[in-house]
């Protein structure tokens, strides 16, 4: 008998702690409940009513929703059936030059005749500082929440993401004639040395090596940069294949060679690369980028605007590529959000394939979550909402006019929405921007000094007549 009871009470005891286990409360920081959750995982698993949960800065569960009794939240967040998806990848910017928007839009040979020249005048720390802040607000406020730019100063563009809590891959520019950063492509290498070595343990941002193109940088100087970027495992990000002048000057140059080509004969392609625009590439370009595991930033705004063509971007996301979307800077396609790609992508894609089924929503989406992650090769940190990856998340507000109703979330993202329907904006697991108010800077007083800088741009460009309009 004394057995049995004993053998009862252990019993008693196991059931015990196993109940109190099934039912353990968590306690996390921030829970997103009652969204439509685009998880953008392998399996693009949605949930209706689910909910997202975050403990410091990672997502620790992601779920249909019917155990929110299991998480105790110091901050929650009630969706109320509004889409929950990964924050934004915008793979190529040069935020900065926010402050130079609108100016000289549709003169020919417009980076050559207009914007060296205007940046030559123009480019300082303060302008640095006061464009990128303004791009930041615009990137936030639009859903992305990590980008990849390549500008002068870049510990000025770093400092700002610093203050309003984004991610970013900030490259310093190094090109074969003087800038305000930078005297000879030597002083922007050891510049971007300098950076990297400074920020190797940031935990938002990354530094890298940004030589502006192969046709404005010596094969030396590309090869150093490959060389250097093996040796400190740092981005290395480019313009490439953008256009007829980096052609015809990398062929005579090569003896024939395709950009691609070239920069392939040179040893100056490998997995730390990310490649911009890549407009001008043909199925034999299209596989060395492939075998190099190349990263690549589709700028489709940015391309058809400047009439260089379309990118043979469908064949690469087809084919496997590490391909995300880019807005490139604030003067080529004029906003930075890549909410405002994703309609263009969709249908210039189907016009010039004549293929109506062509870059379906969902793969737009992909290519602006983890397709953008993988292009910054990234994507085991980034890019969906998975338990263990960073919490960088947004929501998009589905009952604004333009959004209902939402039958597909896919189509409703990319052919209906703004980027004023993103609602909030969460990096590293802070709410950085709440009801479209941000948290971490000041609104107004950025853009009233942006303002300010504007008028200085006015008298020194406009007035003045010396830029080339």
């Amino acid at each position: 008998m004394m057995l049995k009871k004993t053998l009862l009470a252990a019993s008693l005891a196991t059931l015990s702690l196993a109940s109190s286990s099934a039912f353990a409360i968590e306690n996390v920081d921030l829970l997103i409940k009652n969204g439509q959750i685009l998880t953008m995982d392998r399996d693009r698993t949605i949930f209706d009513r689910g909910l997202v949960a975050i403990k410091d800065n990672k997502i620790v569960a992601v779920t249909d929703g019917s155990n929110i009794g299991e998480y105790k939240s110091a901050k929650t967040i009630d969706a109320d059936g509004d889409i929950v998806m990964p924050g934004l990848i915008n793979t190529h910017t040069h935020a900065s030059m926010t402050v130079f928007r609108s100016l000289a839009d549709d003169v020919p040979d417009r980076l050559h005749r207009y914007i060296f020249p205007l940046e030559k005048k123009l480019v300082s720390r303060e302008m640095v500082r006061i464009g990128a802040q303004l791009g930041n607000v615009e990137m936030v406020k639009g859903g992305v929440t990590t980008y990849a730019d390549m500008y002068y100063f870049e510990d000025e563009v770093a400092k700002t993401v610093d203050q309003i809590g984004m991610r970013a891959i900030l490259g310093e520019t190094i090109i074969k004639f003087p800038v305000a950063s930078a005297k000879t492509p030597e002083d922007g290498i050891k510049y971007a040395e300098k950076l990297i070595k400074e920020y190797k343990d940031h935990p938002r941002i990354t530094m890298a090596f940004a030589p502006h193109g192969p046709y404005t940088n010596s094969t030396e100087t590309l090869q150093k940069i490959a060389e250097l970027s093996m040796k400190y495992d740092a981005p290395v990000m480019m313009h490439l294949a953008e256009s007829d002048r980096e052609r015809d000057v990398i062929a005579k140059r090569s003896g024939g060679l395709s950009p691609v080509k070239y920069m392939e004969s040179i040893g100056a392609l490998n997995d730390n690369f990310i490649a911009a625009h890549v407009i001008d590439a043909n199925d034999e370009d299209i596989a060395i980028l492939k075998k190099h595991d190349v990263g690549v930033a589709h700028n489709m705004s940015a391309n058809i605007k400047s009439a260089k063509g379309v990118s043979p971007a469908l064949k690469m996301f087809n084919e496997d590529l590490r391909i995300g979307l880019g807005t490139d800077g604030p003067m080529s396609g004029n906003t930075l959000s890549t909410i405002d790609e994703f309609n263009q992508v969709a249908k210039v894609h189907k016009l010039v394939n004549k293929d109506r089924a062509a870059m379906p929503p969902k793969n737009v989406i992909e290519m602006a979550t983890i397709g953008a992650a993988r292009a910054l090769h990234m994507e085991d940190k980034l890019g969906s909402l998975e338990v263990g990856k960073l919490a960088d998340v947004i929501v998009i507000d589905t009952k604004a006019p333009n959004m209902v109703p939402v039958y597909n979330p896919y189509s409703a993202l990319v052919y209906s929405a703004y980027a004023t329907n993103v609602k909030h904006t969460i990096v590293d697991g802070k709410v950085i921007m709440e009801d479209r108010n941000l948290l971490t800077v000041n609104e107004d007083n950025i853009r009233k000094e942006a303002q300010t800088f504007a008028d200085k741009v006015r008298k020194t460009v406009i007035e003045s007549g010396e830029i080339v309009q």
